[in-house]
């Protein structure tokens, strides 16, 4: 089995992320399953984390890329309205309890957004034509 990715992956151009407006949705591998991600901007800085609910694990976003509330607030789980901190991802109501959003760690440099992956979460990866395994393209999921 290959190494687990530790390297910044490029994710999209910082002028993608604009302030609490819509958000860039990434594919993952979380616990080796494919999975979705996003990242948004929030007081000017990117925050990442699984598009996963702590209360039930299910996709938050209510159109693709809408996570925050009416207000622009706080992120909004659509399928029972749990709100989290932008920040830190830390339940602030709703069914969510003490619960957080599962962080993903990001840095902006040279006009260009990265995700790094961790032990959890790692980029998918596609076999090409020759059998060798290719990272994928950085950029937004379809």
């Amino acid at each position: 089995m290959a190494e687990p990715a530790t390297e910044a992956q490029a994710l999209c151009t910082s002028g993608d992320l604009l302030e609490r407006d819509k958000a860039v949705v990434f594919d993952v591998m979380l616990w080796r399953a494919p999975a979705r991600a996003f990242a948004l901007r929030f007081d000017g800085k990117v925050v990442a984390y699984m598009n996963r609910c702590a209360h039930v694990p299910s996709e938050m976003d209510w159109q693709p890329g809408e996570f925050l509330d009416a207000d622009r607030r706080w992120i909004l789980c659509s399928v029972h309205g749990a709100a989290y901190e932008p920040a830190d991802g830390h339940c602030v109501g709703g069914p969510c309890g003490r619960g957080r959003l599962m962080p993903i760690a990001t840095e902006e440099r040279d006009g260009i957004v990265y995700w790094y992956p961790s032990r959890d979460i790692q980029p998918v990866v596609f076999d090409d034509d020759a059998g060798h395994a290719d990272a994928a393209a950085p950029g937004r999921a379809p």
